[in-house]
């Protein structure tokens, strides 16, 4: 699984970093965004939804988050 660290970096940069990530991979491929940007909890659900990926799941750790993303077709 790719892995993405966003950490310390504010919108739009975390969603710009996935979105190029996922342009690279094939369609099922997953990635693991590290981010602990507030503005996230929002930005990425909403990207997932309108680029048409699944936001697999969101896990809340001590200073940051995880976004688990699947790249959709």
């Amino acid at each position: 699984m790719t892995e993405i660290d966003a950490i310390g970096l504010l919108c739009p940069l975390p969603v710009l970093r996935l979105r190029k990530r996922l342009s690279a991979l094939p369609e099922g491929a997953e990635v693991r965004l590290l981010c602990d940007d507030p503005a996230a909890a929002v930005d990425v659900p909403h990207f997932c939804a309108e680029a048409g990926h699944a936001l697999v799941s969101i896990e809340d750790e001590a200073a940051h988050s995880v976004y688990r993303v699947r790249k959709g077709g």
